[in-house]
């Protein structure tokens, strides 16, 4: 198995094929907008602008289940980070993260590497999950891990 074998619905509405990153290293996060860890957008932005031409895409799916921290609609989500982050990386619209109803390719993500001492839920947002080439997970990083700290090991799976 693998990332690319899931699909998502763009903040546009259209279904997009993960197959479409195949051969692309991802890094994969759960977003809100009002969250305290929401400054992350710019680390993020800047990452994107350093490595998307090497072949590095950030995916970001909004999550509204840990305290109402993304509570709009698809169109303020995109105009909230575009306009106070500049994001240009692929926003998804929102989605469960955690439960029954989770999103199947968090579902694998999180099946895929257990969080801290085997847990698989996803503790909060801004969880960042890094996707090597091949669309296998490579790793899982708690919200509080600042994206710019994942530079080294992006640069690792580029390299690949």
């Amino acid at each position: 198995m693998s990332v690319y074998q899931f699909d998502a619905l763009r903040l546009n509405g259209e279904q997009q094929s993960l197959d479409k990153y195949k051969g692309k290293v991802l890094l994969i996060v759960n977003t809100a907008s009002k969250c305290g860890f929401t400054p992350q957008y710019k680390e993020l932005q800047d990452l994107y602008e350093t490595y998307q031409n090497q072949g590095f895409e950030i995916l970001g799916f909004p999550c509204n289940q840990f305290k109402n921290q993304e509570p709009g609609d698809e169109k303020e989500i995109e105009e909230f980070c575009s306009l106070n982050y500049g994001v240009a990386f692929p926003m998804f619209q929102k989605i469960i993260v955690n439960g029954k109803e989770a999103h199947p390719l968090f579902q694998y993500l999180k099946q895929e590497t257990p969080g801290l001492l085997g847990t698989k839920a996803i503790k909060w947002n801004f969880t960042k999950f890094l996707i090597n080439r091949k669309g296998e997970v490579v790793s899982r990083h708690s919200p509080t891990v600042k994206p710019s700290t994942l530079q080294e090991e992006i640069k690792q799976l580029l390299n690949d």
